[in-house]
């Protein structure tokens, strides 16, 4: 046991340091890690673009220090996690060292070390799902009627994270329908297990139903804007590339389903699978949305492996299994990861545009991939806007209006002034703008294509454009930054309109 707990420890401490490895001094934070950043200052029990949990762990940040470091850490701590959840499986399942070995090189070489970059709900996501699973196979082991407890307190967690999470219950029911482990249903505790789960969930349905159903206004805008760009045969070509390099222990989890005896017990879990995944499809989800559903069946496919691989010859074949997954990894490196500046990987993507990743969710094709455009000219704009906001009279409030939520939170995260606050008409900073004291100077942010307008201009005295983003790479390149000094009239009364009409077009 001694050697195994080594063995886990050295490969959480690869997994770790290996997410800070995997992006390029250059780049800033990612535009949608602000929008998260800034929810610690609103904590609620819920936000128009997702539920409360990575508000708590922005907050825990920002007790931290609020600093990159920390934003980093969380994510690689909850892949670090679900490599541990995924070897404590194997460890229950009656799996040997080579079992625990390959199913963690096979996570800690894919997908996961993509997603784990980013401060983004995806990671925890990953985590909850993974250890929904393993509490049900512990009670399917155990026969504990606790575990299926645990498994409503993940469920409920869960749903505080991303709501996709009824989308793994819904392909979890049919799956077990489909099996021998259907006599679940008659169990009372799985129903003390839903009623956790639902009162862990439950502030955030009464937010959203005290708050007109905000989920409901982001989904169709998603929809509208984003999700309608994605074709569904497309998520499914998807879903083999995200573990590439360990494909084959995917494979080997699903045929041992079938006829490994040990795990035909487990067969629910190809149901929950296929069902899940035809789920996703039929809404137009993204294609990561999935990535949760994978880590488990590492556990099962790394045995199945070990079985196989365990003749007189064939275990010459062992070290294969380690290699691959790692060496196929290092050849994806310079494509799928920031691990260069940009002008680097747009020779890399021009060499190799076949592979479409530079497509963006706008359905075109750029440079760079959409991730690396929005971690680019941020700390310009930050600089830019405490410039302008020096040449505004101290005794004065100054306002920062931006026109989107990345602009916003990168002011917020990056500026040097102690108590700058940029605000926004976009997301969840609608609900945010105090307008408690007389405004009379304004710096706008506005993106290349939106101007300021004559009118703007005509209710100050003065004005002045401080500057523009300058990194043609960024996605906010062009970004311009305005100030505009001392007010002809009552701007907070112009605000407060204006405010009430994004309010409404976010309800229509």
């Amino acid at each position: 046991m001694k050697q195994r707990n080594l063995f886990l420890f050295g490969f959480v401490l690869i997994k770790i340091l290996l997410q800070y490895l995997l992006i390029h001094s250059v780049y800033d934070l990612h535009r949608d890690e602000f929008l998260h950043l800034d929810q610690a200052h609103h904590l609620a029990w819920g936000y128009i673009s997702v539920p409360p949990v990575t508000s708590w762990f922005s907050y825990i940040i920002y007790l931290l220090g609020y600093t990159e470091f920390w934003v980093k850490f969380f994510p690689a701590l909850f892949g670090a996690l679900t490599i541990i959840i995924v070897w404590k499986t194997i460890e229950s399942l009656g799996g040997n060292l080579f079992a625990l070995s390959l199913a963690a090189i096979g996570l800690i070489f894919s997908a996961l070390a993509r997603l784990n970059l980013l401060f983004q709900p995806n990671s925890f996501d990953i985590l909850i799902w993974t250890f929904i699973f393993y509490s049900l196979i512990k009670h399917i082991q155990t026969g504990k009627n606790s575990w299926i407890y645990w498994m409503g307190i993940a469920f409920g967690f869960g749903f505080l994270n991303k709501y996709t999470v009824v989308f793994l219950a819904l392909g979890l029911a049919l799956g077990l329908f489909l099996s021998p482990e259907r006599k679940l249903f008659k169990n009372r505790h799985l129903y003390g297990g839903l009623g956790l789960a639902a009162l862990i969930a439950a502030p955030n349905l009464i937010w959203q139903w005290m708050n007109d159903f905000p989920v409901i206004w982001h989904m169709r805008m998603l929809n509208q804007y984003q999700l309608v760009n994605i074709d569904r045969i497309d998520f499914l070509a998807e879903q083999p590339l995200f573990f590439i390099g360990s494909i084959f222990i995917l494979i080997a989890a699903l045929i041992s389903f079938f006829i490994y005896p040990p795990f035909k017990k487990y067969r629910f879990l190809f149901f929950t699978l296929v069902f899940t995944l035809v789920i996703f499809t039929y809404f137009r989800a993204k294609g990561y949305y999935a990535i949760s559903l994978y880590p488990i069946f590492f556990a099962f496919g790394s045995i199945y492996l070990s079985h196989l691989l365990n003749g007189s010859w064939k275990r010459y074949l062992k070290p294969v299994t380690f290699i691959v997954p790692i060496a196929i990894f290092i050849l994806m490196l310079p494509l799928v990861f920031p691990v260069s500046p940009p002008e680097k990987l747009k020779k890399v993507y021009e060499r190799h545009p076949d592979l479409d990743l530079s497509r963006w969710e706008d359905g075109k094709t750029h440079d760079i991939p959409q991730d690396f455009a929005d971690m680019l000219g941020w700390k310009e704009l930050a600089e830019k806007v405490d410039l302008a906001y020096s040449k505004a009279p101290n005794d004065e409030y100054t306002i920062i209006i931006c026109d989107n939520y990345g602009q916003a939170g990168a002011i917020n995260f990056y500026t040097k002034i102690k108590g700058l606050q940029a605000i926004t008409m976009n997301a969840d900073y609608v609900n945010w703008i105090d307008l408690s004291k007389p405004i009379r100077n304004v710096i706008l942010v506005r993106e290349k294509e939106d101007a300021v307008s004559e009118r703007e201009i005509s209710l100050f005295e003065q004005s002045e454009e401080i500057g523009t983003i300058t990194d043609p790479n960024a996605r906010e390149f062009g970004t311009s930054i305005h100030i505009l000094l001392g007010a002809k009239t009552d701007i907070n009364e112009i605000l407060a309109g204006e405010i009430e009409e994004k309010r409404a077009e976010l309800r229509e």
